[in-house]
């Protein structure tokens, strides 16, 4: 593990003969598909290959509409939920729950947020009380890439390869809580910080709506309607479970096949390109990350996407670190970019707290990933419960129960309830 965790710094540049060699997490991760079975010399036709990346593109465009609709499965049954508990969430304790938690039955960091800022942009949250919702939600977040990581359970090796990569999501995101919670709690730099962004840029008018070039949200419509109008005609609490369970259908189906399509096309050259655009340069993967996310308006999408890659052995945890460090970031632009568009007398202060997501996920991914001291320790967490878990499945299930829910909601009832 300490090798995987050297290994894993910004510069992930390998010599020419090392790309299917030497991995930052130390492995032989990436030579593992061509051992298996002899796939590395399997010469497809060009006419399958042709119908494979197809096929790839297919399930790729499935997993997305998977994720989305389970994010719509659980905003129906869940948001309501959310409102309430943002009601009592002044207290900081309360609040950081209230975003995990909350975050876990919305699926989504950016609606939790956006429902912070629209809280405080219309009075009925202050500053201090979105900021830590905002920090919990992304946390709360991850949990879903752990869940398609479980899809990999039959298969030990792969189910540890899968794991490590879609865990690191969450290490790098509590030791950002751990470092910058307490901080914030005593002398407020994000409150400062985002307010003086805030007054300098606030009514400039130059930042456009997400909302009018969702390309991703207009591809994938015709699929999520489409579950929603069938799940729509059940009561009002059953049609967000069939459709949340419909959702988890399309995910266990598409990733399933996604890893064995991968498999056998994700060899020689093909297999060289992704690690190049993902492995060869952090900073790049990083950037790849942020863009992709800002497209999809999804940080769970970007990394959802990646843990097949990863379970198949094409990409390691170490190579998925950055672009999971960008995605975070990306997520952060959709809220800022509509709370531009706020109107009213706290629309200003909504845009603040907007900023304190962006200007939170800066200050994480400096401390923890450009500083080289704190960046192994994510990667070192998640592959030590990806091998934990591995040989123990219930570790998993303890992990995710106690951390995203069962803890969070403890907090609540105790400090904001009783």
């Amino acid at each position: 593990m300490a090798e995987a965790a050297s290994d894993s710094g910004p510069d992930n540049s390998h010599k020419k003969g090392d790309v299917s060699g030497r991995t930052p997490s130390g492995g032989s991760a990436l030579t593992a598909p061509a051992a298996e079975g002899g796939a590395g010399d399997i010469q497809l036709p060009a006419w399958t290959k042709a119908l494979g990346w197809c096929g790839v593109a297919g399930l790729i465009y499935l997993l997305i509409c998977a994720v989305s609709i389970i994010s719509r499965g659980f905003a129906g049954l869940g948001s309501d939920a959310a409102h309430t508990m943002f009601a009592f969430a002044a207290h900081p304790w309360v609040g950081l729950s209230v975003g995990v938690l909350g975050t876990v039955l919305i699926q989504s960091s950016t609606t939790t947020t956006a429902i912070a800022v629209t809280a405080v942009g219309s009075g009925a949250l202050p500053l201090q009380g979105a900021i830590p919702i905002i920090l919990g939600a992304n946390v709360g977040t991850t949990v879903t890439t752990s869940l398609v990581a479980l899809t990999f359970i039959g298969d030990r090796a792969e189910f540890r390869k899968a794991l490590g990569a879609s865990t690191v999501h969450d290490f790098y995101n509590w030791l950002a809580l751990l470092i910058f919670f307490p901080i914030e709690l005593i002398w407020h730099p994000l409150e400062h910080i985002s307010g003086t962004l805030t007054n300098a840029l606030y009514g400039t008018d130059w930042l456009p709506n997400p909302a009018h070039f969702n390309f991703i949200r207009a591809a994938t419509g015709p699929v999520e309607h489409g579950v929603i109008h069938a799940t729509s005609h059940v009561s009002s609490t059953l049609g967000p479970l069939f459709t949340i369970v419909i959702g988890a259908v399309l995910i266990l189906v598409a990733v399933r096949y996604l890893g064995k399509l991968l498999k056998l096309l994700m060899v020689g050259r093909a297999r060289d390109i992704l690690i190049k655009a993902v492995g060869r340069n952090a900073y790049l993967a990083m950037a790849s990350g942020m863009a992709v996310t800002v497209v999809t308006q999804s940080s769970t999408i970007t990394t959802s996407v990646l843990v097949p890659f990863a379970g198949a052995g094409i990409l390691t945890p170490a190579q998925v670190y950055p672009v999971v460090v960008g995605s975070n970031l990306g997520t952060t632009f959709t809220v800022v970019f509509a709370a531009f568009a706020g109107v009213g007398q706290d629309a200003k202060i909504g845009l603040q707290t907007a900023f304190v997501h962006l200007i939170y996920n800066l200050f994480a991914i400096f401390v923890i990933y450009v500083i080289p001291l704190l960046r192994p320790v994510p990667l070192f967490c998640a592959e030590s419960l990806a091998r934990i878990a591995s040989e123990h499945r219930w570790v998993l299930a303890v992990y995710l129960g106690t951390v995203f829910i069962a803890l969070p909601a403890l907090v609540i009832v105790l400090v904001g309830v009783l």
